[in-house]
């Protein structure tokens, strides 16, 4: 039988897992948001992901770790198409979206980026003022504009944890935000569009300490009304924040794979896999 070890984490994480749970439970069964199915993913010759199936609980976070190079965040791209702009990638398998294949024939890959948002490591705000970054969405879909446009980016603000600090300088240049206010802007351009899901790539790794802790009190905030999938090294960030937690590995031909997923506080303290043990107490990756 499998010795089990969890890896060190800080006071207070265990208690955060264990309330993960709890809420877990408390919300009952939910259906799945998200669901890849024996997904596969290729660019051009090479195969980046092996046969994943994995489904996303609607109003949760998944964390997703695992070593450099297996495919996390090629994973987590798939989710919105944004493979469909890199020339020889293709998929084989299926993602759907509230039961509908995101990569049908007839399918918008434009709307199911408005359905599907991403917030990348580094802000990247656009060259304009905090107002008109909230504002680019919808303004491109033509979701609303005067009176209601300002007030969807006031909500959207809100949501972002940042309005307060930036209600009196919307017409100013994003650039001259700080680095966490930059990535909370850009999570509020994400949910100026109303997404049914927020993807998040390392979305705290280029912030300092109190930023991070910031993002990651938002994220746990936002996951009430959102699904949240976010790719992370920081796996006591995963403990943290995440509800359940997915590892990968890459086999020998550097094709990211599922080792397995379960809630979180069961994945850093008996995980069912010895390649997952060995990997959050440090013994490789």
């Amino acid at each position: 039988m499998m010795e089990s070890r969890s890896i060190p984490v800080p006071v207070g994480v265990a208690a955060r897992a264990a309330t993960a749970t709890e809420s877990e439970a408390a919300r009952g069964n939910l259906p799945a948001k998200l669901r890849a199915e024996h997904l596969s993913f290729y660019y051009g010759a090479f195969k980046a992901l092996s046969d994943i199936t994995l489904a996303i609980p609607e109003r949760q976070i998944l964390a997703i770790i695992g070593p450099s190079g297996c495919g996390k965040s090629t994973f987590l791209r798939a989710f919105n198409r944004m493979h469909d702009l890199s020339p020889g990638a293709r998929i084989e398998g299926t993602i759907l979206l509230n039961g509908e294949d995101i990569y049908a024939a007839n399918v918008d890959p434009a709307l199911v980026r408005a359905r599907v948002g991403m917030v990348f490591q580094r802000p990247n705000p656009f060259p304009k003022s905090i107002f008109d970054n909230v504002a680019f969405g919808p303004r491109m879909h033509r979701r609303a504009k005067g009176s209601a446009l300002a007030e969807l980016v006031e909500r959207s603000l809100r949501s972002a944890a940042l309005w307060d600090e930036v209600k009196d300088k919307l017409h100013q240049s994003a650039y001259a935000l700080s680095g966490g206010q930059q990535q909370r802007l850009c999570i509020a351009r994400a949910l100026a569009m109303e997404p049914d899901v927020l993807l998040m790539d390392e979305p705290a790794s280029a912030l300092d300490p109190i930023a991070t802790l910031k993002i990651e009190e938002l994220m746990q905030e936002l996951s009430r009304r959102y699904t949240i999938v976010i790719v992370t090294h920081n796996m006591q960030q995963a403990a943290r924040v995440a509800h359940r937690t997915a590892f990968f590995m890459a086999n020998e031909q550097r094709a990211g794979f599922l080792v397995e997923c379960s809630d979180t506080a069961t994945m850093f303290t008996t995980p069912a896999d010895k390649r997952t043990e060995d990997y959050i107490t440090g013994r490789f990756g």
